[in-house]
């Protein structure tokens, strides 16, 4: 399945409920897992983003649908990245002309 990046970070309403963050990223990873979705990685980072993700999901569509589902509920907004592993890079690399 296709690993994605997804940088996150709190709205105000997030930050005013931080203290629900891991209860927050529970439900997060359930829904991912409903899904079809596996989270590797879920990390809370200082910087410009909040917290970073590492997902693998289905498809592109699969993936939107989750980042849609979390956003609506008005807590974060994603930046969502497709990633490559080193072996699907070398495959692309071969394609380049």
């Amino acid at each position: 399945m296709p690993l994605y990046v997804e940088l996150v970070n709190w709205t105000d309403q997030g930050v005013r409920e931080a203290k629900d963050s891991v209860r927050r990223a529970d439900a997060f990873i359930a829904a991912a897992e409903r899904m079809g979705c596996k989270v590797h990685q879920l990390l809370w980072t200082m910087g410009t983003y909040d917290i970073v993700a590492i997902t693998e999901a289905p498809n592109d569509q699969t993936i939107s649908a989750l980042a849609l589902g979390v956003a609506k509920l008005g807590n974060v907004r994603t930046l969502t990245m497709r990633a490559y592993t080193k072996a699907e890079m070398e495959k692309i690399a071969q394609a380049i002309p």
